[in-house]
Parts: C-alpha cells; sequence; structure tokens
C-alpha cells in the first residue's frame, strides 16, 4: 500500500482533543483512591547537585528505603524550600509535601542539605560556606526552621535533618543543641561500600 503522507499517521487536532477529553473525563469518573498509588514511608527533599546524586540514592537505598519514598528536589533543599531563592519555591514545597501525605500516607519528611551547596553561596555568599563549622551552623539553623514550619502546618509528620558531606558521609542534625548531635561516619553499612572512594 503507498504511503499517502502524515495524515495517515496522525488524528486531526478536533479528532484528538476528543478523545483526550474523553480519557481526562473518564479519570475524573474514578475513585480518589484509583489515584493513590499505595502508601510511601517517607518524603525526602534533597539539592539538585549532580555530584551527589547517586550518593543520596545509595544513602536512602541502605537505609531500606528502596521504593519507599518521595522525592522532591530543590536547589539548596532546605534554603530553596524556605524560598531564599524564590517565594514561588516554597509554594511548591509545601504543595508536594501535602500531595505526598494526600496521595502516599508519608508519616515522615527527610531533608538532605549537603555541604558546598552552590545554592547556598548565591544566597550566603562564599564565606559562611568555607568554614566547617560555620557552615554546619548555617545547614543546622535552616534545617531547623524548616523543621518548626513542617511542624505548625503538618503537626502529624516526623522530620529528621541530614548533612550530607561530598564524601558520601552523613551528620544528624535533627538535634536542637550541636552537642547533641549524633555524627554518622557515613552512610548505613549496606550502602558504605557504594559511597566510599568518591
Amino acid at each position: 500500500m503507498p504511503f499517502n503522507g502524515p495524515q495517515c499517521l496522525c488524528l486531526s487536532r478536533r479528532r484528538f482533543l476528543r478523545a483526550a477529553g474523553g480519557v481526562a473525563a473518564a479519570g475524573a469518573m474514578l475513585p480518589r483512591a484509583a489515584f493513590a498509588g499505595g502508601s510511601a514511608d517517607a518524603l525526602v527533599l534533597t539539592c539538585m547537585d549532580y555530584r551527589l546524586i547517586d550518593d543520596a540514592l545509595n544513602y536512602f537505598n541502605g537505609r531500606g528505603l528502596r521504593n519507599k519514598y518521595d522525592h522532591i528536589v530543590l536547589a539548596g533543599a532546605s534554603a530553596g524550600a524556605l524560598g531564599k531563592l524564590g517565594a514561588e519555591w516554597t509554594a511548591t514545597f509545601w504543595k508536594h509535601v501535602e500531595t505526598a501525605i494526600q496521595l502516599h500516607h508519608v508519616s515522615e519528611l527527610i531533608v538532605v542539605d549537603h555541604r558546598d551547596c552552590g545554592a547556598f553561596k548565591i544566597v550566603y555568599g562564599t564565606e559562611p560556606i568555607a568554614h566547617h563549622g560555620r557552615e554546619t551552623a548555617l545547614h543546622r539553623t535552616l534545617l531547623h526552621q524548616l523543621r518548626a514550619e513542617v511542624g505548625r502546618k503538618f503537626p502529624q509528620l516526623r522530620t529528621q535533618l541530614l548533612l550530607m558531606g561530598l564524601d558520601g558521609s552523613v551528620e544528624d542534625l535533627s538535634a536542637a543543641d550541636e552537642a547533641e548531635a549524633p555524627v554518622s561516619a557515613g552512610a548505613p553499612e549496606a550502602a558504605q561500600a557504594a559511597t566510599s572512594g568518591h
């Protein structure tokens, strides 16, 4: 059969819109639970930094959370969620949190900031980031500000506040006082082999 041009391969715009409208209408008639897709243990917020994508994945897999968490990515993680790079980012973050609770019944938010964060440098300059202790304190301050906001809006949501090094090691900054905060030498045992050598 001879090829008669592209009109044989696609719907007209009018027919396509009619078909799409029918699909949308069918979706609207589905019960709300049909969109839930089960449940997740946690909602994770990380920075977008390409250097730590694999390390974050290995860390959460090592914690037994493989395919058990929703994931939000915002430059600066806590700084992004708090609107330090734009108020619209805050609105997006809260909508994600609300949606994760509604659809997947998450009970915990895990926020992962990281060292040498470019977004933090944009907001705060390079000076605070250059000093290890000051960098830790700055992240701790923002992480705890975000936890306080989460507590006001979603009091049922537990929060864990983490700071990842460029080698994949993770510090837990959840404790309010620096002296109380346990420091992990790295990712959990299951993930340490995967994160070593970075």
